[in-house]
């Protein structure tokens, strides 16, 4: 019968545990916004650079996974 208790302990733990941290992985996204191509040209711009699609293409390249 214990046994039985600890599988529902694990399952509910880690269905909670799921929820919890899906919960805060969308809070960190909404709140901080993955970079994209138009932020990478205002950083080149406040820089005083003009950026070539090329390097932007670059950049984003290296931020990939």
């Amino acid at each position: 019968m214990t046994f039985v208790w600890f599988l529902v302990g694990v399952v509910v733990g880690g269905v909670g545990g799921f929820f919890i941290t899906r919960y805060f992985f969308q809070k960190q996204i909404k709140e901080n916004p993955p970079i994209n191509e138009k932020m990478i040209r205002a950083m080149f711009l406040q820089m005083g650079r003009k950026p070539s699609e090329a390097q932007i293409r670059q950049i984003m390249k290296t931020l990939q996974p």
